[in-house]
């Protein structure tokens, strides 16, 4: 057999020869396309150079970020806008290395700070650095929001007020209906405000009416001296929405702040195995309910 024997191809095997080297040559171009590389060779001082431009880019975003070989400096505190000091006025000012690139992260992906209060939101900031830096923040008027300065152009025609923004606190002495007052009237007893008004207003809903002042402390921090300006009248103990524990489901009996999950299941156990209850004690006898639950059930069950 002949070296041209050997080495001949019909020609529909050249054909697929041919396919096949032009596939290989394609996907070698789209991959070096795909990962920035040239798809012409590059000569031996290109790439030196491309490398070197590439390490010392590399370089720099590091040092941009770099404050371990930071050494402390004296404090010196000057005014400053926090949405354009640099690292080096942000360390002067006696802020950690790590809160410096916390603000600096903050600010590339697009964080401003419009007013002084908003520089408190820093992570790690205490409240001494936050007290001892605020008299020197200092925000350029291109980060303030555009509605302070709009307002400014506007005049302002003062309107008469049918309420106060700070409502008359009871003097001591008086007293607040606690089961009829709205959020209004319980925002006037000292140390009540919006918040522990609709707390009120909410756990009052819950149990169906407060059967004693005491009951107010139930709510989680709320303030012991306020209790002494609540007040229940037999007018309003008589009105307490009371809940029929033979005739709920088990989700409507554990949306009594004084019935639990355990406590509802015990009960509709009970209902089913003995038939309805008939008094509170028959509730003694099961382990979910102690002496002090069952007391506190009193005012609010029915049969």
């Amino acid at each position: 057999m002949s070296i041209k024997e050997l080495f001949y191809f019909p020609k529909s095997d050249r054909k697929a020869i041919l396919f096949l080297v032009v596939g290989i040559v394609a996907v070698v171009v789209v991959i070096r396309w795909a990962n920035g590389l040239s798809v012409s060779p590059q000569s031996p001082v290109k790439k030196t150079q491309k490398a070197q431009k590439k390490a010392n880019s590399s370089v720099g975003d590091a040092n941009k970020w770099q404050f371990d070989d930071y050494a402390p400096a004296p404090v010196h505190l000057s005014p400053f806008d926090p949405n354009t000091a640099s690292p080096e006025q942000l360390l002067a000012l006696g802020l950690q290395a790590w809160q410096v690139k916390s603000l600096l992260k903050y600010r590339s992906k697009g964080g401003v700070f419009r007013q002084p209060s908003d520089f408190a939101r820093l992570h790690g900031l205490t409240l001494k650095q936050y007290r001892q830096l605020e008299p020197y923040i200092r925000i350029a008027d291109d980060y303030r929001p555009a509605a302070d300065f709009i307002a400014r152009e506007r005049p302002h025609t003062a309107q008469p007020r049918d309420t106060l923004r700070f409502p008359t606190k009871l003097k001591p002495g008086a007293r607040v209906f606690l089961n009829t007052a709205d959020t209004t009237e319980l925002k006037k007893v000292p140390g009540i405000g919006s918040y522990f008004a609709r707390q009120i207003v909410y756990y009052r809903n819950r149990l169906g009416g407060f059967a004693s002042v005491e009951q107010l402390a139930e709510i989680e921090d709320f303030p012991t001296e306020s209790m002494a300006f609540f007040a229940l009248t037999a007018d309003e103990l008589g009105k307490i929405k009371r809940i029929n524990i033979n005739k709920l489901t088990l989700n409507e009996l554990k949306k009594h702040p004084y019935i639990g999950f355990y406590q509802a299941r015990a009960i509709i156990d009970f209902r089913r195995l003995h038939g309805n209850l008939q008094s509170l004690d028959q509730l003694k006898l099961l382990k979910d309910f102690s002496e002090d639950k069952v007391q506190r059930l009193q005012p609010y069950v029915e049969f």
